[in-house]
């Protein structure tokens, strides 16, 4: 399969109702949040994420759509089989105690490993960790997501009715001593507490930008390009969690550069460096503040803080798209 000829940016919107979109761990796990002004954060890495699961599910983590970065798993071990499939891996240098790779043995690696995962080919990958690939830049590349509107984090409390105690050890200890163990605790005692942070609601935009340039490099094709579109459309139904709450896919507004010239060579030229800046076409206009040609408005809809989706108004203006651009919706 060829790559892709043309360049992309998509405006992704989602949001998250009564749950927590994006914990940051340096924060109990509290919603990411901008403390200027309280408009929540979700990270480049946790959308990559739920793209990556998708996939992984939609085909079963073979190649060509294999996931590279998967749950609990050593990067190394598919870097070596990268270098297993395309000659051997390299030899060890003991006394350096690492792998003298060529350059030629790591593009061989590569190329494979490029073939064989979907997230190497859409985001790229370090891979120079263990057995040197080198590295790939990804020619799919998304920002930090925010919301329209500041959010308000609660932490509410819940009641765990059980324990999970670790008083009791030993070699010989068994079922029967763990039961014997409960029977002599106060049934109140026998709960715990605990807490969970959430949120009641947020809209959340997220920019994300398509190469075809870098896209030459790592054979991203086509029918990859669909696929990103079909997991963004539909991975949170594939991502339930009762921390996450209810997460949707909103709208997706996806930007291609086609081009104006009539020689068809050049036109193609275009098509790949692109007939617009991106901000152009991403920029959007809110209740808060109005940007000049804008071609997506998302205004809300009530004075109060918003509850759900229906509480804001997206309307789009395709008669504002910049020459040689064209707007594809999906919702």
């Amino acid at each position: 399969m060829s790559a892709i000829q043309n360049r992309y940016e998509f405006l992704y919107l989602f949001d998250c109702e009564n749950g927590n979109p994006n914990g940051d761990p340096d924060a109990g796990n509290s919603p990411r949040i901008d403390p200027e002004d309280m408009h929540g954060l979700v990270s480049d890495v946790a959308i990559k994420r739920r793209v990556r699961n998708y996939i992984q599910t939609a085909f079963g983590n073979t190649a060509p759509n294999a996931v590279f970065v998967e749950h609990a798993t050593n990067l190394n071990t598919k870097i070596a089989l990268g270098h297993e499939e395309s000659g051997g891996m390299p030899p060890y240098d003991g006394q350096k105690k690492k792998w003298v790779t060529t350059k030629d043995k790591a593009n061989g690696a590569r190329a494979w490993l490029c073939t064989t995962f979907f997230d190497v080919r859409t985001f790229g990958a370090v891979m120079s960790t263990g057995p040197n690939a080198g590295q790939v830049r990804g020619p799919v590349q998304v920002a930090f997501s925010r919301s329209l509107d500041p959010i308000l984090p609660i932490d509410a409390s819940i009641t765990r009715m059980a324990v999970a105690d670790n008083e009791i050890k030993g070699a010989n200890i068994g079922s029967a001593e763990f039961r014997a163990w409960e029977a002599k605790q106060p049934e109140d005692e026998l709960r715990t507490m605990g807490r969970k942070a959430l949120i009641p609601y947020g809209l959340y935009a997220c920019k994300g930008f398509v190469s075809a340039h870098l896209a030459e490099g790592t054979g991203f094709s086509d029918e990859d390009l669909k696929h990103l579109w079909d997991a963004l459309k539909a991975m949170w139904d594939h991502d339930r969690s009762a921390s996450k709450g209810v997460m949707s896919c909103r709208g997706l507004y996806v930007f291609k550069h086609v081009g104006t010239d009539s020689d068809q060579s050049q036109r193609v030229r275009q098509a790949m460096l692109g007939c617009a800046p991106a901000h152009r076409l991403l920029d959007f206009s809110t209740h808060k503040r109005d940007v000049a040609n804008a071609i997506v408005d998302v205004t809300k809809a009530t004075d109060g803080s918003p509850r759900s989706f229906s509480d804001y108004a997206v309307t789009v203006h395709k008669d504002r798209l910049p020459a040689g651009v064209e707007l594809i919706e999906y919702y």
